[in-house]
């Protein structure tokens, strides 16, 4: 079927029609431009969504990913990654495959149509002048016939008369001659006209027009195949990724069947184990004997130096329930870990100072790798001085080399930290049960038994100093009293910050290399040096870690020290 013999007179229609089916393409176009903005918003999001949850570097977060079932999570979270990317790869190929080839397709259409209704336009034209031509020689010699008529008449009536003079009637015959020759000469110009016309006339018809529809047709065609080649290239790149989306959930099915719940229960364990004994039985205390309470060996109470109660107590123990009580309040406000992890249990400060001790070795080594690819730097340098100067990679050598010392200092102290803890790991005996009991009822110990108190600290920590074990602890009221009526305290002198300190926890300030700041109390003997930046920036530094100029004029400040080191003697 052919539109130039079946629609030869719907030029019109078929000009609407073609239009029509550009529009439809236009709006494919569009919809498919509005799906590669949905796939990668949605691509966007869902990339955002699996970020907003990945596990942030040096936050508690990356502590519990050792769990199984955190890092299926994780696990999750990189496949959905992935699965985003194949939502960008969806909306990258519609956008180049589809869009982009059938934007330079439809100005193809629309350039070619216009050409084509141009030319047939033209054809009309044409066509239409034809007959104009033609309507104008058939009046012409219908207007000639007419005259020749009337010429002829009128001779025949001059001739017909008697009063009519020769002349008068030849010059009317003369006449009707010459409209008898005008109306011959029109006819064939008429007939001449005609001819031509039906020749055009099936010329325009039969062959040009027919030619130039077929032409519309085929853009038709083309349009109408090329829409279905592009639906079909829509599923495909849909189906393209099906596969690794696939393999995006089978990761993720993988990683929920990784999960042990067995293995997070150790995990746990491990994680939270103090290393301590269970309490044994509490002695039965007869009070009928005498008023003087006799304390057994092997009960879990600390008698004073002199084997007596205080009288004037004896419903204010200073005993402490040290596994399972809370810490008071001061020492949720400030929150610092001492350096030696002394206020863990003995099984995770063993845990943590080893994990330091592995830190710093990797730190050594990454300082130790550096300085040897410097140094052979400097050789090159030395044989090419034209290459640099071996000068400035000197300097950088003594920096490391400092920097080097420096840590192995830091790990000689965690490695005699840890000794310390490893060596006085509790032995599963009745007396290590008695060192781990749940209270104390009295304040001082016997020095032969400083060790043990050390041992079972009240948070677990450990006391190179036996004296601080019989420190008077003053109770939380008392405490709290000083800490909420502290006053600002004056300067006593200057420091200068030998090395930068991050202050990461509460109750320590941060300090650049260099910088000068105020001292407001001493180092107590503690490690700690209290100091101000500005009136609302004050803290504890390291005392190693800055050079003091004290003031002589200077009263030494005996107000409340809120030391990190100190939190394990606020707890009760």
């Amino acid at each position: 079927m052919s539109w130039g013999t079946e629609l030869w007179d719907q030029f019109d229609n078929l000009e609407k029609h073609t239009q029509w089916g550009i529009e439809v393409l236009e709006k494919y176009i569009k919809f498919v431009k509005e799906r590669t903005e949905i796939e990668i918003n949605y691509a966007k999001q869902l990339r955002n969504l699996s970020k907003k949850y990945q596990t942030k570097k040096n936050s508690k977060e990356e502590e519990e990913s050792k769990y199984t079932s955190c890092k299926a999570f994780q696990n999750t979270l990189n496949e959905m990654s992935d699965y985003a990317g194949q939502h960008e790869v969806i909306s990258e190929n519609m956008s180049s495959q589809i869009m982009t080839e059938l934007i330079r397709f439809v100005q193809e259409l629309k350039q070619e149509r216009k050409s084509n209704f141009h030319e047939g336009r033209k054809a009309q034209q044409h066509i239409e002048t034809c007959w104009k031509q033609l309507e104008s020689s058939k009046r012409r010699f219908e207007r000639d016939c007419k005259e020749a008529d009337r010429a002829q008449q009128h001779f025949e009536k001059m001739d017909a008369d008697i009063n009519v003079t020769k002349a008068d009637v030849e010059k009317a015959r003369q006449q009707a001659q010459i409209r008898h020759q005008m109306s011959d000469d029109s006819k064939g110009d008429y007939s001449s006209v005609l001819q031509k016309f039906n020749g055009e006339q099936n010329e325009h018809y039969h062959t040009h027009m027919p030619s130039i529809f077929q032409k519309l047709q085929d853009m038709e065609e083309k349009r109408i195949a090329r829409l279905g080649e592009s639906l079909k290239m829509y599923a495909e790149i849909d189906r393209q990724v099906i596969p690794i989306i696939g393999k995006c959930l089978d990761g993720i099915t993988k990683s929920a069947e990784s999960i042990n719940e067995k293995q997070d229960s150790q995990t746990v364990i491990e994680a939270f184990k103090s290393g301590f004994e269970p309490p044994g039985d509490v002695d039965f205390e007869d009070f009928t004997q005498s008023i003087k309470r006799t304390v057994s060996d092997t009960s879990l109470t600390t008698t004073k130096a002199d084997g007596k109660t205080d009288p004037k107590t004896p419903g204010k123990s200073r005993g402490k329930l040290w596994p399972f009580i809370k810490k008071n309040k001061l020492s949720l406000k400030l929150g610092a870990t001492p350096e030696d992890f002394s206020n863990l249990p003995p099984e995770q400060r063993r845990k943590k100072l080893q994990q330091k001790v592995d830190e710093l070795n990797k730190d050594i080594q990454k300082e130790i790798d550096q300085r040897d690819a410097l140094t052979k730097m400097r050789d090159v340098y030395l044989k090419n001085p034209q290459m640099g100067d071996a000068g400035s990679v000197g300097q950088k050598l003594i920096e490391i080399g400092n920097n080097i010392e420096k840590l192995r200092v830091e790990v000689q102290k965690f490695e005699s930290w840890l000794a310390e803890v490893e060596g006085r790991l509790p032995v599963r005996n009745d007396s290590s049960r008695r060192q781990s009991g749940l209270y104390e009822t009295q304040n001082t110990a016997p020095v032969n038994n400083c060790a043990q108190d050390r041992e079972s600290s009240p948070d677990g920590s450990y006391t190179e100093d036996q004296s601080q074990e019989t420190e008077v602890k003053v109770t939380p009221t008392e405490f709290d009293d000083d800490f909420d009526d502290e006053e600002p305290l004056p300067t006593i002198g200057t420091c200068k910050a030998l090395y930068p300190f991050d202050g990461e926890n509460e109750g320590t300030i941060s300090v650049s290399e260099g910088e000068i700041l105020k001292v407001i109390e001493e180092d107590k003997g503690d490690g700690w040096t209290r100091i101000r930046r500005s009136e609302e920036e004050e803290g504890y530094v390291p005392t190693s870690y800055i050079e003091v100029y004290l003031d002589k004029n200077a009263k030494g400040q005996s107000g409340p020290s809120l030391r990190p080191s100190k939190i394990k003697e606020m707890h009760l």
